[in-house]
């Protein structure tokens, strides 16, 4: 394993035999062996190339919304399409990531998700969730621009991955900022060192952390969400400012972030005769402001949303600029056992406003209570139990007058690679 330079040799060298030092050399020179220079012949082995540093994961989810349920009728466009009537087993995630530190100054990451569901009857198509690279502008990468397709740094359970998130599907309030949680667009992320090691471990120890998107984030991005092209050649502008700390054994987190830009509204989302804008631009603004206490073992995971943006007004029949508001507080406490981990939580939510991305802007009042568990029986499988108590006024030209309440319960398990 190594190659030997010898330094000033004596000719009484007992034998060439390098297996075992001490039975080769005379005491006096055996003495002096630490003047060799000894050399790993890693050292001369060939660099590395690109695709030696890249790895593959993943996760899968699969649900069923049926059990004691109320209302076939209530339904969550926005959370999951298998709600309500007709709705079955359903694969709610179908997720392969390949990932790397392709170079000393470059990451790449790639995402496709396989259980797309682009309707409530078309299920299973693939589709590109994340496609972006991170350039380092310094020797520790704690100054980096991401370029491509990933999520937009805007609350701090929308950059939440699913496979860590406790409850089954993200709140309404803040989630409505941005379908998918991502665009195309480049943004600038900062965090020194040991801030970049404690947003990972945060993830690695299985503390619900959200990842690395820096302390600070600045970006712009097309602002028509993910997988959908720029509409008015104007972008979004995005900045957010987080800071996790410590106190005594626990870890505590805050932040506050907005955005602004003007949004585009689909042509293939409205109805025929709905009042609208000529040009379809409206105004699409919020700030968000978070926190969380990491479950060490008790946990707070709150968010609090205010803005404007695209609303139908039942009244005028006509889209309009509103504004709205809404946020959430989940509670969780995290349970050690025989090398298992049990998670029970509640969450309570609520959001007034408009869906940018739904029919019409669709408008929204949601007061959802939600209580459960999620039962971790090792690193590959998890089973989560989520009942869900609802009341939900969706409306868009169409569907007016629309106020519908229920309960369901509501299981998933997961399977982690």
């Amino acid at each position: 394993a190594y190659d030997i330079i010898a330094g000033d040799w004596s000719s009484d060298v007992c034998s060439s035999d390098l297996h075992d030092l001490s039975h080769c050399f005379p005491v006096t020179i055996f003495a002096q062996l630490d003047s060799l220079k000894l050399v790993s012949a890693k050292e001369h082995a060939a660099p590395k190339k690109w695709y030696d540093n890249f790895s593959i994961r993943g996760y899968s989810q699969v649900r069923y919304n049926r059990l004691s349920e109320t209302n076939e009728n209530l339904g969550c466009e926005q959370c999951d399409k298998s709600w309500g009537k007709d709705g079955g087993f359903f694969i709610r995630r179908m997720r392969i990531i390949f990932y790397g530190q392709i170079s000393k100054n470059v990451y790449l990451y790639v995402q496709p998700d396989f259980a797309s569901s682009p309707s409530i009857d078309r299920l299973h198509f693939a589709q590109l969730r994340d496609a972006y690279f991170d350039v380092g502008l310094d020797d520790d990468n704690e100054y980096r621009i991401r370029i491509g397709q990933s999520k937009v740094p805007y609350g701090f359970e929308n950059m939440q991955s699913s496979q860590n998130r406790i409850p089954l599907d993200r709140n309404d309030a803040l989630n409505s900022a941005v379908s998918n949680e991502r665009d195309l667009g480049a943004f600038f992320y900062w965090a020194p060192k040991n801030k970049r090691k404690l947003f990972s471990s945060l993830v690695n120890d299985g503390l619900k952390g959200s990842g690395d998107y820096g302390i600070f984030a600045f970006g712009a991005y097309n602002g028509q969400t993910a997988n959908n092209p720029e509409a008015n050649n104007q972008p979004h502008v995005v900045a957010r400012v987080t800071y996790p700390f410590e106190f005594k054994k626990q870890i505590v987190e805050v932040g506050i972030q907005g955005y602004t830009g003007k949004y585009v509204l689909p042509k293939a989302n409205l109805s025929t005769g709905v009042k609208k804008l000529a040009d379809l631009n409206y105004l699409d603004e919020r700030l968000a402001a978070s926190f969380i206490l990491y479950p060490k073992p008790f946990g707070i995971q709150a968010e609090y949303t205010i803005g404007k943006g695209p609303e139908i007004n039942k009244i005028t029949d006509s889209i309009e600029v509103t504004a709205l508001k809404g946020g959430y507080v989940t509670m969780s406490y995290m349970l050690k056992f025989k090398q298992k981990t049990i998670i029970p939580f509640v969450r309570y939510q609520y959001y007034d406003g408009g869906k940018k991305h739904e029919k019409d802007a669709r408008s929204y009042e949601v007061k959802d209570l939600e209580f459960g568990v999620e039962w971790q029986f090792n690193k590959a499988f998890e089973l989560t139990t989520n009942y869900t108590i609802s009341q939900r006024r969706y409306e868009d030209f169409a569907l007016q007058n629309n106020f519908q309440t229920g309960n369901l319960l509501r299981i998933q398990a997961q399977v982690n690679f």
